[in-house]
């Protein structure tokens, strides 16, 4: 029997929720009747999240979202999964769907001037452009655009001290932003646009747009793009990286970082190594175990 190809999508909607609480449960409960799994937030500000399921399932709850107020105009992007990514279905109440912690900052009021992935090549190779990865550092890490600024942060709330820090390096310049999937740069350039910067773009649908509609040989992508569910990265025409997940610290891992002398499956990495304590060690051992255990049970023969 042919395995049945998974569709996830990704999806962010900036609109105003007057009681996001009582969105939570219809919400959680049309994604599990369809055996979508995933997670969703819900914030007075909108909606934000990556689920996972059969087409049906996902043009179900995509259905339901559409009909949210102010959501009738949602955008999302889709790529093909060989396995269900997600363990289960989450809907969380959040303050905020993507947390700068800024409360003036307000996307729906104005944002940077959107690039389209067939035009962020010729925008980012010109001389008068300062290109600024806003993701965190462990994504960075594994890939990014040539020649593109890290800020070096370590979440997306330290972004703005960042640039408060670093404002005087991009004088005269030209500000391009991206990031995975273009959430947080409807608030990075919204607050930069609100720190005077009044020339500020942002690559439409993100990197992973890009990585879907640009092909390899005319790409400035290096690496692999980091995504927040199990296939952890993608590369270009959304193929799976070759990275896993440190389940100590939740950071990627390539397989050269897998044979480091620091690296424990499931206890810790060469980034993690100094970050916890025996206790914590001691209670990743443990549930590394269960997980082998688990996976003895399920596949006998191996």
């Amino acid at each position: 029997m042919a395995a049945i190809m998974l569709t996830v999508a990704a999806l962010y909607h900036f609109t105003r929720f007057d009681d996001p609480a009582a969105l939570q449960a219809p919400l959680a409960r049309i994604a599990c009747t369809n055996g979508v799994r995933g997670t969703l937030l819900l914030a007075p500000e909108g909606i934000n999240g990556t689920i996972a399921g059969t087409r049906a399932g996902i043009d179900a709850v995509l259905d339901h979202i559409r009909a949210l107020p102010g959501c009738c105009d949602l955008e999302w992007k889709e790529s093909p999964a060989s396995e269900m990514p997600f363990g289960r279905m989450k809907v969380r109440l959040k303050r905020e769907i993507v947390t700068m912690g800024q409360p003036d900052v307000d996307p729906r009021a104005t944002v940077g001037h959107y690039v389209v992935p067939q035009d962020w090549n010729a925008l980012i190779s010109a001389p008068d452009v300062a290109v600024i990865d806003t993701r965190n550092d462990y994504e960075v890490a594994i890939g990014s655009f040539a020649g593109a600024v890290d800020p070096g942060t370590r979440s997306f709330r330290d972004f703005p001290a960042w640039w408060q820090d670093n404002a005087h390096r991009f004088q005269g310049k030209r500000i391009a932003m991206f990031c995975t999937g273009g959430i947080r740069c409807e608030k990075s350039t919204n607050y930069l646009l609100s720190q005077g910067v009044d020339q500020v773009f942002h690559l439409k649908g993100g990197i992973l747009k890009y990585l879907e509609d640009i092909p390899e040989e005319r790409s400035l992508w290096q690496g692999d793009c980091f995504v927040f569910d199990q296939r952890v990265s993608l590369t270009h025409g959304l193929r799976p990286g070759r990275h896993e997940l440190c389940h100590a610290c939740r950071r990627p891992l390539a397989p050269e970082d897998r044979t480091r002398p620091e690296y424990e499956e499931g206890v810790c990495c060469h980034r993690c190594v100094g970050e916890y304590d025996e206790t914590d060690r001691a209670r990743f051992r443990e549930r590394q175990r269960q997980f082998d255990l688990a996976a003895r049970r399920d596949n006998p023969e191996t």
